[in-house]
């Protein structure tokens, strides 16, 4: 690396686990309901939505949209391009379903219980944005690990994966503090409680979690990107073509226009919307390849040990 801190594991314990008890769910609903309200209003600036018709209070959910990405892989710019659909109300991150994801993906809750929560939780953030009657849409990045469960509780549910070069992806991560070394002791947590630092996630290979620890920032955000990625391609590949697309950020990014439209023929429009293509308009190419210019040999090789075989498959990198 040039740029990046090679840090690894510090002295300092693992925070324990907070446990999802009723107490904390209903403050994750409360603090969540006060964060998305701030969140959608900034992200509305500068855009028309329709006026609130009698149906506002509907809390029914029709045909869902999640987007699916690594962290650091576009899932923020491009849900929030989809959430510019007039017909949409787009939800950033929601705190209870981020937490919950860990109780689905390790079977610690029974699915019936599991759905409910999910459905609850989704249903109060339509109702409470006013949003009744739009399609709802959100984007968490552990939602690659229980598209099953998602796609059994929500049948009529679509599924956007977005793909990232892992390599741009690792540097990216490695910039904030969510996986660094330096974070430990910090005693800052992420939306869905998750404490900030080297420790291994729920994700994790449980018999790779000292590994995980103990390897560079580098080696733990590229572990995060072929995770999180390969989990949800092979969850996706189980479900029917017509409720799954896949896109390239790449794609998405250098080709606006044509994204615009592959994404609104997927979520049934027959023209392109202006809003639709407005949102992807402002992305950024320059974003593409940053990792040729931030990884030194030794980072390089950090990213390619752990994540060179799924580069290599999804056509990032040369053949070793």
């Amino acid at each position: 690396m040039t740029a990046l801190d090679r840090a690894t594991t510090p002295s300092a314990a693992p925070p324990p686990t907070l446990e999802l008890t009723r107490w904390r769910l209903a403050a994750l609903t409360a603090r969540g309901l006060v964060t998305d309200r701030r969140e959608r209003r900034r992200d509305r600036a500068g855009r028309r939505r329709p006026r609130r018709g009698p149906g506002a209070l509907d809390p029914r959910l029709r045909a869902p949209v999640f987007v699916l990405g690594a962290p650091r892989s576009g899932t923020t710019f491009l849900g929030s391009c989809i959430g510019a659909l007039p017909e949409v109300s787009y939800h950033f991150e929601p705190r209870v379903t981020k937490a919950a994801a860990r109780q689905v993906y390790l079977g610690a809750w029974p699915e019936r219980r599991a759905a409910r929560v999910f459905r609850s939780s989704y249903r109060l953030l339509l109702v409470a944005a006013g949003d009744g009657g739009r399609r709802f849409a959100e984007k968490n990045p552990e939602n690659c690990f229980v598209v099953p469960f998602l796609a059994r509780t929500f049948p009529d549910a679509r599924f956007i994966q977005i793909i990232r070069d892992g390599r741009d992806v690792a540097v990216s991560h490695a910039e904030k503090p969510w996986l660094s070394a330096s974070s430990a002791g910090s005693g800052k947590r992420g939306r869905g409680g998750q404490a900030w630092g080297p420790w291994a996630r729920w994700w994790v290979e449980r018999d790779r979690a000292e590994e995980f620890e103990s390897a560079s920032d580098l080696t733990r955000t590229a572990w995060s990107w072929r995770r999180f990625t390969d989990s949800a391609r092979a969850a996706l590949a189980e479900l029917p073509a017509d409720r799954v697309l896949t896109v390239r950020y790449e794609d998405v990014v250098q080709r606006p226009e044509e994204a615009a439209d592959t994404l609104a023929r997927f979520l049934g429009h027959e023209e392109t919307p202006e809003e639709l293509r407005a949102a992807l308009a402002a992305a950024d190419p320059g974003s593409v390849g940053r990792w040729e210019k931030a990884l030194d040999a030794e980072g390089l090789a950090d990213v390619e040990r752990e994540a060179g075989a799924l580069l290599r498959e999804l056509g990032y990198g040369s053949p070793a």
